[in-house]
């Protein structure tokens, strides 16, 4: 007896709604949802850090500042000011030099400013609210690291973008920003709890921004046509007599 052969997975309707009334896949268990894997690396650092908070934790944060303290001496630089920005100069350089990256240019930069949004807000908050005063003793405005915060985002959104390409290059993104994590301690303008939590809070603000975005600009539909078009006519109270020109897709699948 022939058995009937097995239903093709169904690749075209990935972007498409599900109808009303349709019942919903089953959930994936907890460690697999996409949130929860994006929080957990974020987490693991947010949570060293505040438990390494001033002399707190196995190594300490005044035990770190000592011995980074006792290797530098009064060593002091500015690159961290400006390397904290390396990874967006990385990116876009390989984007004009016509490296293809996951996502097309206008929902990149609509992602990097969601992902900036997220992180000044809520590192701006928790500054403000820890009052956690600098090894220089400056402010109270230490913890989190913002240097610190801004380059992971950015080697984050890298990694991101072009790891189908080479993960090379999320490489490179992530030790530049772990640079300026070491900077802002020789510099002795962070804690060792500052800089971590700070990295996991960029990490964060991208895995986040890279979750809630749901756009579709920049893509194209992938049949052909332009769709059902017509003109309607109408009335203006401001010019009179007037026609309204309405367009409706023939599909709703959409290609990256």
């Amino acid at each position: 007896m022939l058995r009937p052969a097995p239903a093709r997975t169904d690749t075209l309707h990935k972007y498409e709604s599900p109808l009303p009334g349709t019942v919903p896949s089953a959930r994936p268990p907890f460690l697999q949802r996409q949130l929860v894997r994006a929080s957990l690396v974020p987490a693991v650092l947010i949570g060293y850090g505040v438990s390494t908070i001033n002399g707190n934790g196995f190594y300490s944060s005044y035990t770190a500042q000592h011995d980074v303290r006792h290797l530098f001496g009064t060593y002091r630089n500015s690159v961290d000011d400006y390397l904290q920005f390396a990874p967006y100069a990385v990116l876009a350089g390989l984007v004009t030099a016509g490296v293809e990256t996951r996502d097309d240019r206008l929902n990149l930069l609509l992602i990097i400013a969601k992902s900036e949004a997220i992180m000044l807000g809520s590192v701006y908050a928790v500054k403000t609210t820890a009052g956690i005063l600098r090894p220089d003793g400056s402010d109270r405005l230490s913890f989190p690291s913002g240097h610190a915060a801004q380059a992971f985002l950015a080697a984050s959104i890298v990694h991101t973008e072009l790891r189908d390409k080479s993960q090379w290059y999320g490489v490179g993104a992530y030790t530049l920003a772990t640079s300026v994590a070491a900077f802002r301690m020789i510099n002795n303008k962070h804690w060792q709890s500052d800089v971590v939590a700070g990295a996991g809070f960029g990490i964060l603000s991208a895995h986040l921004a890279y979750l809630s975005h749901r756009n579709r600009w920049g893509r194209k539909p992938l049949v052909r046509g332009v769709g059902e078009v017509g003109l309607t006519p109408g009335y203006s109270p401001v010019g009179g007599a007037a026609l309204t020109l309405t367009w409706r897709p023939t599909s709703h699948r959409w290609a990256r």
